[in-house]
């Protein structure tokens, strides 16, 4: 996974609940020259898994809300730090839409080593748009959050509905989102 997931993570971490958790949830064993991450660096995605897991149980929080939670947060990092991908879309869908065709396949430009996940997106019509997310990463809740944090930089009131797709619908899901208001 890219350092840089893990360096916002941390940044979320300090923001929310402190230099001192983030020190706390930092300092467990195992983890990559003592949680001493780098936004270029390259990391096993179960130190993320660690991570959230000692936040969830320091905090009292859920797991999977710390996650959607996170995705949120993400995506306005990443809109603002990649505006090159944001800008040319003028809705939400628009951008979900170039996913995988676009972002992802640039992305692998980047970093040809990247295990990105599959995000094939279906519109339905100017309201409904159905996007499956695979990953051999257990993190749609991760996705879910991303999702959400999209409809909300663009501005735009929808309802997101998620169904996991086989046994593990932490790596398998389909999420449904309708606008429930004018396109903006």
């Amino acid at each position: 996974m890219r350092g840089l997931i893990f360096t916002e993570f941390i940044a979320l971490v300090e923001e929310k609940f402190g230099l001192a958790m983030s020190d706390d949830i930092l300092s467990q064993p195992g983890l990559t020259d003592g949680g001493a991450y780098t936004s270029v660096g390259n990391y096993d995605h179960r130190e993320m898994l660690a991570l959230v897991t000692a936040l969830a149980e320091r905090s009292g929080l859920p797991a999977d809300e710390l996650c959607r939670v996170f995705g949120e947060w993400l995506f306005t990092k990443l809109a603002r730090g990649f505006d090159f991908a944001v800008k040319p879309h003028r809705d939400a869908f628009s951008f979900l839409q170039s996913l995988d065709g676009v972002i992802h396949v640039e992305v692998k430009k980047l970093y040809p080593d990247a295990r990105l996940p599959s995000v094939p997106v279906t519109r339905c019509d100017e309201r409904e748009l159905v996007m499956e997310y695979r990953s051999e990463r257990p993190f749609a809740d991760v996705a879910e959050g991303l999702i959400r944090g999209c409809l909300a930089w663009y501005g735009e009131r929808a309802t997101l509905h998620r169904e996991p797709l086989g046994a593990d619908g932490a790596r398998a899901a389909r999420f449904t989102v309708n606008r429930t208001g004018a396109r903006p």
